[in-house]
């Protein structure tokens, strides 16, 4: 039994391999995915947008599109039991604040490992939500191939 062993855990999910690989170890580490919430944060929209601007974009039809995919990879990744939170915002400052409004205990974050131009022109999410986070964050990296 670890330390972190039946508390809330928080992983960021972007549906790309390593998120979702983060929300497997979080389970790991839980020992029970109802302890853990896979979160996925959308920018806002610009009010600019075409989509916008000549209407029918909506955040409710992107967080209802973010949840059926969602529930397509976490059934195909054989993910079952956590629950999944769709947010609107700056990724790292919407995580913080989730994980503080909620009590997270830990947050388990895939870095995507950009360096360099990569690193600053992306930013990096994993960077900020270690600044802001309220809580222990275990950052998982990828091995340099």
């Amino acid at each position: 039994m670890g330390y972190f062993t039946g508390k809330k855990i928080l992983v960021p999910v972007d549906f790309s391999e390593s998120s979702l690989e983060a929300v497997t170890k979080a389970i790991q580490i839980s020992e029970d995915p109802a302890n853990v919430t896979a979160v996925h944060v959308m920018v806002p929209l610009d009010m600019v947008s075409p989509g916008v601007l000549f209407g029918g974009l909506t955040d409710e039809k992107r967080t209802e599109h973010v949840e059926k995919h969602a529930k397509e990879e976490f059934a195909k990744h054989q993910i079952t039991g956590v629950a999944f939170k769709t947010l609107v915002g700056d990724p790292g400052i919407k995580l913080a604040d989730f994980a503080k409004e909620n009590e997270i205990e830990l947050i388990v974050i895939p870095s995507h490992g950009y360096t360099g131009i990569a690193r600053l022109a992306l930013g990096s999410v994993a960077e900020r939500v270690l600044r802001h986070a309220p809580c222990p964050t275990l950052v998982l990296r990828h091995p340099k191939k």
